[in-house]
């Protein structure tokens, strides 16, 4: 695990140096939007809803919607104004009773791992925790805001669980459940027995993601088969292995011409070793009036290689390799 906070728990007079990880990781099966004829990711673009424009990220700010549905776009200096704050401390304000925290209250969690110099330190509040039997009420600055968290203890590790404000827990409102009914003693009888007949300890171990370990032996099944999808390469877009084999092709090119050492060699490996539009399209006419079949867009490569071997060839086309080379 990789520590995403670092600082120290406050605790009156003591100070304990710990850093923070993530307690728990999403296994949800992730789905990619794809394009069903040929696979290619779907992408979205940021557009302007009014003049319908793309809009670059340099262009994007803040913008908080009124209730009357009135836009205040928020700039970068009055974000600054807004309090926030970088401290890297978890300050203890109280130890309430652990039965006073209600669990709709938690949202993430993380563990606490002690540094050598705090170790000592970490284990006396630990215990301490443990011992009086509550939780630690603390105000801790993962990033910018502020936020309420509380500290308890989990398999001998401090826990900090960050909590939601209150006025973010939605209030029930359920008009079904406001008539007076309640079950006869009949119905709690037999509810009682049930409970009874299923009782028994929470074992994790015990329960597993079916809908996960089905998709992956779905997947496992259809690549077994060879019911895959060859996806082409997305349009603009070159990975690090392509510009890699590319380069090498260039230097191989250029080894050989200097080998050979002749001047059309040199020139024609130079014009292969240009990216620009300009050689492209220089390389394109070239091989439209020599070669006597036309090729896809997506063979240009052997376009150019044609375009070079008739550039050395032919003496009339030296004035085109050598706008090429420069």
């Amino acid at each position: 695990m990789r520590a995403i906070w670092k600082g120290a728990v406050s605790f009156g007079l003591v100070n304990v140096p710990v850093r923070l990880f993530s307690a728990t990781e999403n296994h949800d099966v992730q789905f990619r939007q794809v394009h069903e004829k040929d696979g290619g990711r779907i992408k979205y673009q940021r557009v302007c809803s009014i003049d319908g424009e793309e809009v670059p990220y340099s262009d994007i700010a803040k913008g908080y919607e009124a209730a009357d549905g009135q836009m205040v776009v928020l700039t970068d200096e009055d974000l600054k104004s807004l309090p926030s704050r970088s401290s890297k401390e978890i300050s203890i304000e109280k130890f309430v009773p652990s039965e006073q925290i209600d669990p709709l209250l938690f949202d993430k969690s993380y563990y606490l791992e002690p540094d050598k110099t705090g170790l000592k330190p970490y284990v006396l509040l630990r215990d301490a925790l443990e011992k009086a039997d509550r939780m630690a009420l603390v105000t801790v600055s993962v990033r910018t805001r502020m936020t309420l968290a509380v500290l308890r203890v989990r398999d001998g590790v401090i826990v900090l669980q960050t909590l939601l404000w209150a006025d973010e827990v939605r209030t029930p409102e359920f008009e079904s459940l406001s008539e007076d009914t309640h079950a006869t003693a009949k119905e709690l009888a037999m509810a009682a027995s049930l409970v009874d007949s299923l009782s028994g300890d929470y074992e994790p171990d015990e329960f597993e993601d079916d809908y996960s370990e089905a998709v992956t032996q779905l997947v496992a099944t259809k690549i077994e088969g060879g019911d895959i999808t060859e996806t082409p390469e997305a349009k603009g877009e070159e990975t690090e292995v392509v510009d890699l084999l590319a380069a090498l092709q260039r230097s191989v090119d250029k080894a050989k011409a200097a080998k050979s050492g002749g001047s059309s060699g040199s020139a024609a490996a130079a014009g292969d070793a240009d990216d620009s539009d300009d050689s492209d399209d220089s390389a394109e006419k070239s091989t439209a009036k020599k070669s006597t079949t036309k090729k896809a867009a997506t063979k240009k490569a052997a376009a150019k290689s044609t375009a070079a071997k008739s550039t050395a060839k032919k003496s009339t086309t030296k004035k085109a390799a050598t706008k090429k080379a420069s």
